[in-house]
């Protein structure tokens, strides 16, 4: 099973703890917490997450109505409300709100963690299934393209991506996917290892002088093949018709790229040049 993101919202410093140490021994990630309606909505919007644990009393608002806030902006947002009260009245409100499941406290840890893998099911499903139809097969093209492109062994690693952004410093090459599935991918460096990449994917000594546009063009046709090659291997196996568009290339210190309405994973290969990630991101309903 997949780690699952979750924000806690909770006036209580020790509640938001019993909370954090019930999931740190599940597949669920505490990835913020909120003391306040307000910072819910915030902390909601930068990390969105896959679940959200809602107490009812909070300083500036009840947990209804920072319900309704959060669904304002994500109606599909998925809450467990936790309260010391737990009555039909207050059930009928919550469910108004958005809200479909209600534990009281004290929390039963494996009450909690039923609530969330229940809200969370389909989700579940839906990263294992692009995990296993797309994404292992483009971290295996990866690995075996850096090393015939550049000759170099890496070590690979796969995780579920988080946030409304993707960010880089140094080069991204984006890459859209069309046909079946939809989305895009995204492969990208740091400044130091792309003039790294570039050297050894043309031939030059470390010591060879090379312009930070040749670099960047180098490290675009590269990231083009890989996802070209990654393509061709999913639709030979998969029988899919994805299909890639024309490269766009940004290098810069800060650069913030959307990750609106994905569902999105960052493949990561160490290798002595340094760290190259690829991030696929595929349209959600794919």
């Amino acid at each position: 099973m997949q780690r699952i993101k979750v924000l806690v919202v909770d006036d209580s410093r020790i509640s938001c703890a019993m909370i954090a140490d019930i999931l740190k021994k599940t597949n669920f990630d505490v990835v913020a917490a909120a003391s306040n309606a307000a910072e819910a909505v915030e902390k909601y919007r930068e990390y969105m997450p896959d679940a959200v644990t809602m107490d009812m009393n909070l300083p500036d608002a009840n947990g209804i109505e920072c319900s309704r806030r959060i669904r304002e902006i994500d109606s599909g947002a998925r809450i467990v409300m936790i309260s010391a009260m737990k009555d039909t009245s207050l059930m009928m409100q919550g469910r108004e709100a958005g809200i479909t499941s209600f534990l009281q406290k004290p929390i039963v840890p494996n009450d909690l963690i039923d609530a969330l893998t229940f809200l969370c099911q389909e989700k579940l499903s839906q990263i294992g299934q692009l995990k296993e139809l797309y994404v292992k097969s483009f971290a295996q093209v990866l690995e075996k393209s850096l090393f015939g492109l550049v000759g170099v062994h890496s070590k690979v690693s796969t995780e579920v991506a988080s946030g409304h952004y993707l960010e880089v410093t140094g080069i991204a090459v984006i890459i859209g996917l069309t046909g079946t599935p939809t989305g895009r991918a995204i492969v990208y460096m740091d400044h130091e290892t792309m003039r790294k990449f570039a050297r050894a994917l043309v031939g030059k000594e470390p010591e060879d002088d090379m312009s930070d546009e040749d670099a960047s063009d180098a490290v675009e046709e590269a990231a083009n093949i890989i996802i070209g090659h990654g393509a061709s291997v999913i639709n030979d196996l998969k029988e899919k018709e994805m299909r890639i568009s024309p490269p766009g290339t940004i290098v810069g210190r800060s650069i913030r790229i959307a990750n609106f309405k994905m569902t999105s994973f960052r493949i990561k290969a160490e290798t002595r040049l340094g760290d190259v990630f690829l991030n696929i991101g595929f349209a959600e309903g794919e």
